[in-house]
């Protein structure tokens, strides 16, 4: 029989599927999982924004706190026309499993506006995010839920949230947010933390699993912060990049592409199609070109079970936040295509998020050179449990992560109790 999905694939029901295996296979009790299955909070805002023209709008947007019995909530925000409550549970979800596989001090929570960024001025966009950060500020704060950039927010706006923060309580507050510039307490190495931990964990995958890595034939779906990041380490490692995409579609040269004039052409057009030497290929099809490697990095859901009885990669690491569907977790399961986690793949960001904030903390800051170790130290510890427990379990990658990741939450929140 064939499997069906829903029309709307609802990334909250996929998290909290990917977790029921989990908390099976760990026999937790009934009341436990009660507890790690629903989010502590939901704030859910209306607010208004003055355009340009003198118009007021009205914008929607949500802060969701997941899990806070390991420390205080962490999880970027995202600015973008397809965020929905459910979706944002899911990430905040997904981020309590991720800072837990890593085993950094931190809950998981997750933000977002209704809005596409591309339809503002940069003012705009300013009043829009300082007004958000307003409505968001009760919820907020260095020991309590620390934002982060995430699709389609960047260093700025969480420079903008940072000063709208501190404005409110009258001295400067960094460590209320991540991901910011250098200037106002940034860390060295943000910018390319979550691709270089992608590229790690790539590594010591394809180590792990016997697969050869310099001159892999890797294909990369989305060209953003992290795609690009991972695309670039990659082929400077000696990996074969041979297909891209961005938000225009995708483009693909079987004898590879070089991933540094990539990075040039995009900056001088704004798109990837029609840089030379490349063909134009549909960005859903380029996922089921032949490769050693698919590294979904653009957005949720992209692997169904529509396609993936036709993805031909031999490994699959999610770049991204639930690229894959619980459907096509079965069928490469059954195919025997290994895929690595987006919990622990794309760890790295929220890792070098835990760094920043104990600088800003300290107010003591490391060089670019000791953070990537740092880094590399966290990702290859990581990844490694990972495996062990594969190895231990006989189980996939991701039910692995969950196993390690939930029962130090599950751990986390017995030994703390119910309270009152």
């Amino acid at each position: 029989m064939a499997i069906k999905e829903p029309e709307v694939l609802n990334p909250f029901q996929v998290a909290v599927a990917q977790f029921d295996a989990a908390a099976e296979r760990l026999n937790l009790s009934h009341e436990l999982c009660e507890i790690l299955r629903s989010p502590k909070r939901e704030l859910t805002i209306h607010f208004p924004v003055r355009m340009d023209s003198g118009r007021v709008e009205m914008f929607t947007g949500y802060r969701v706190q997941h899990n806070i019995n390991r420390g205080p909530a962490k999880g970027g925000i995202r600015y973008d026309s397809a965020v929905s409550l459910d979706e944002v549970r899911a990430l905040a979800m997904w981020m309590t499993w991720k800072c837990a596989v890593v085993n950094i001090p931190f809950g998981g929570a997750k933000g977002g506006v209704i809005v596409d960024p591309r339809d503002l001025s940069r003012g705009e966009l300013e009043r829009l995010t300082r007004r958000y950060a307003t409505e968001i500020a009760s919820v907020i704060g260095p020991d309590s839920d620390i934002p982060a950039p995430d699709v389609n927010t960047n260093p700025q706006v969480m420079a903008w949230i940072m000063d709208t923060f501190s404005m409110h309580h009258g001295f400067s507050i960094p460590a209320v947010v991540t991901g910011k510039p250098l200037s106002v307490g940034g860390s060295e190495g943000r910018m390319d933390a979550t691709g270089r931990g992608v590229f790690i964990v790539t590594r010591e995958a394809c180590n792990a699993l016997e697969l050869p890595f310099v001159g892999a034939g890797v294909i990369v779906q989305g060209f953003g912060n992290v795609g690009s990041v991972t695309a670039r380490l990659l082929h400077e490692a000696g990996c074969k990049v041979i297909g891209l995409s961005d938000i225009y579609g995708a483009i693909y040269s079987e004898q590879g592409i070089d991933v540094s004039r990539a990075l040039r052409y995009m900056q001088e057009h704004g798109r990837l199609s029609g840089l030379p030497g490349t063909s134009q290929v549909d960005g859903k099809a380029l996922l089921e070109l032949p490769c050693d490697i698919l590294i979904p990095a653009a957005l949720e859901g992209q692997l169904t079970h529509a396609n993936a009885p036709r993805i031909q990669a031999k490994l699959i690491v999610e770049a991204a936040n639930g690229p894959t569907t619980t459907e096509a977790d079965t069928i490469f399961r059954e195919r025997g295509i290994p895929v690595v986690p987006d919990i622990l793949a794309n760890a790295g960001g929220v890792t070098v998020s835990y760094f920043e904030w104990v600088q800003d903390l300290q107010r003591f800051f490391w060089s670019e050179g000791e953070i990537n170790d740092r880094l590399e130290q966290v990702m290859v510890r990581s990844f490694e449990a990972v495996n062990s427990k594969r190895l231990e379990e006989s189980c996939d990658f991701r039910l692995c992560a969950y196993l390690l990741a939930v029962s130090r939450v599950a751990e986390a929140t017995r030994v703390r109790g119910v309270y009152p």
